[in-house]
Parts: C-alpha cells; structure tokens; sequence
C-alpha cells in the first residue's frame, strides 16, 4: 500500500492459530497489524471499522462463514480485500462452492508453515490458490485424520447441503426488523452492531431472496422462507386485511426514499 503499512485480519475460532498465522503474515509478508475476529459479525465490524485491510482469512467453521451467500457478500462489499477460506478437509462440492463464491483461496487447515506462504504467495501475487487435495477428493467422499484407512460416504443429496443457502440467526434478527419497518441505523442500535455491518447483511438478505431493495426484501421476509423461527413477528396485523403479509405492511414506518414504497416481487 502507499503508507506501507499492510493491514490482515484473521478470524479464526483458535486463539493459537491465530497467534500463528500471524507470525507467518508479519515475518514472511512485511504485516504490520494484525486483526482479528471470531465470529462472522466480527468479521464484519472489523473490515467496516478498518478500510485499510487488505487481507482476511476466514475460518469456515465458524457459524455462517461456510454460507456461500455470505462469502459472496464479503467479496461484493470489500473489493479491495483479498478473502482466503481455511476449513478442515472436507468436498470437493464444499470447495468449489467456496471458490465459486469468490475468495482468492482455500486452504486446508493445519497446513505446514511452507505449504501456508506457499499459498499466500499465490493469493497475495494475484492468483487464486487452490489446494492440491482438490484433485483428489470424491464429490461423495471427506477425507479423514492421516493414517486412517476409512472412507467415509456423504450421502447423496439433490442441490445444495440443507444449511448451506439459509440466513444465519444475525440475519434472521436483521430481517425481522426491517419487516417491522426499521431503518439500518434504527436495526444497527436494537442489535448493538454497526451501520457497515446491518448494511452487509442486508446484501446477503438480497441476494437469498433474489431481491434488489428494501421493500421486495420486507414483503419476501413476511412470508415463510426455510429456516424461519416460528412466532417471530408478533406485530398487530395491518388494518389492509392481507393476513400473509400483514406484519410486514402493517409495521412499516420508513423505507429508503429512493425505494419505491410498494415493490413488485
């Protein structure tokens, strides 16, 4: 960068192999700070609060990282940010899909010290590193700890894995506020997150409904969607008599006002 000073977040649930990686990014890669996270949300705030970050490794395990809509989010919001997924050996399917989705790599974890600034060499020099055991791997099998003779069968399945299109729990709240009508800033102080961060879960919210504003994503969000807690919306229903989307019309104060207010679906 034109300050030299170079920027990484790491989000990783092991506080160990954070310490780890960051080692590896300031002493092979010329870091000189080193973020970090362990959870998506904070993943979020993190690449909001610092618009100097160039890099992030995201840990896949983490509850909603391995959504490919998530991913792709991340990637849509922060152009300038090189994004590697880590995950324990898993699919070829689950791999792809990360790729697919737009990071610049995949790493498999634990990797030795050569094997991980081998492949930020790539993702740094501008290419896409992926893991050489993608040549290897069965869409129908995982691979197992070394030294194991086991193969161990995913069962088949039609489309994508039950969990892997569904809205996490911090988007589920996100949507149910906007269905109420709230505004980011007004969704951004009930939840105690930061207007950048409401503003990427809405993106994936979009993208999951296959909407492009505020109002398509409300009347979408009314209605039963797969991972929808029941009993969510307890708002009185609208005096309009349509009950399958009365909450959300009903508790509608304020939409963007360069949105109109009732949008086609």
């Amino acid at each position: 960068m034109s300050t030299g000073k170079r920027v990484g977040l790491i989000a990783d649930k092991d506080a160990y192999f954070r310490l780890a990686v960051a080692a590896v990014l300031t002493r092979h890669f010329g870091f000189s700070e080193i973020l970090e996270a362990s959870s998506l949300d904070e993943v979020l705030e993190r690449l909001t609060d610092n618009p100097q970050t160039e890099f992030v490794l995201l840990d896949l395990s983490m509850p909603g990282a391995q959504t490919p809509t998530n991913l792709r989010s991340i990637r849509e919001c922060f152009l300038n940010v090189r994004v590697a997924a880590i995950s324990a050996p898993t699919s070829r399917r689950d791999i792809l899909q990360a790729l697919e989705a737009g990071v610049h790599g995949y790493i498999v974890r634990s990797p030795p010290i050569d094997e991980l600034v081998k492949a930020l060499s790539v993702i740094f020099g501008g290419g896409v590193y992926v893991p050489p055991c993608l040549a290897d791997l069965s869409p129908n099998l995982i691979s197992l700890p070394e030294g194991s003779t086991e193969k161990r069968e995913i069962l088949p399945s039609v489309g994508p894995s039950p969990s892997v299109h569904l809205l996490t729990a911090r988007q589920r709240d996100v949507l149910d506020l906007l269905v109420q009508g709230k505004t980011n800033k007004e969704i951004a102080i009930a939840l105690k997150l930061g207007e950048g961060t409401v503003k990427i879960h809405m993106a994936a919210i979009f993208r999951y409904f296959g909407v492009n504003n505020r109002a398509a994503a409300a009347v979408a969000g009314a209605r039963p969607y797969p991972n929808r807690p029941r009993g969510v919306l307890n708002e009185e229903p609208s005096n309009g008599g349509r009950d399958a989307v009365g909450p959300a019309t009903g508790g509608f104060r304020r939409v963007d006002a360069n949105v109109p207010r009732h949008a086609p679906v």
